[in-house]
């Protein structure tokens, strides 16, 4: 284990069974949704879900209104990496979605320190572009989205 973490010995919690989802508001019917919270937290070799940060009853989805709100906590208050969590989010949503979606990430009320300036970063266009055209957060991102892609 690496020293210096915020939280060096994190509670894993066992992952749930899965179902197939699909998307009926996208082109194929048989379109997999890969679940976002099976992304991997930057500091952990344990997915999200695992960690507790992201709950399935955390995530609305309105397809009517083409709107999505994601609402995660962090394991610590003072977690440096929430804005890395919350951004590795939004781009895994950006990603997946049709651009027509509207993406809400927020911290969970009261779960972080700094909440407020954290979703204010994690909502904000310019922000959000400007922190993704940085190729060590970039990376950061990628590397967390990336078992996500198997």
């Amino acid at each position: 284990m690496v020293s210096g973490l915020i939280n060096a010995n994190p509670i894993v919690y066992q992952k749930k069974e899965r179902r197939l989802r699909t998307a009926p508001s996208l082109p194929h019917d048989d379109y997999a949704v890969e679940p976002i919270d099976q992304q991997e937290d930057p500091e952990h070799p344990y997915s999200l879900e695992e960690l507790k940060v992201i709950t399935e009853e955390a995530i609305e989805v309105d397809d009517h209104h083409s709107y999505v709100r994601v609402i995660f906590t962090p394991t610590v208050e003072h977690c440096s990496m929430a804005t890395i969590i919350g951004l590795c989010l939004r781009v895994k949503l950006m990603r997946s979605l049709p651009s027509r979606y509207k993406v809400d990430i927020r911290v969970a009320p009261g779960s972080h320190a700094t909440e407020a300036a954290v979703n204010k970063q994690l909502n904000d266009k310019e922000r959000v572009a400007a922190a993704l055209e940085n190729p060590n957060l970039l990376d950061m991102v990628d590397e967390c989205l990336a078992p996500s892609y198997d």
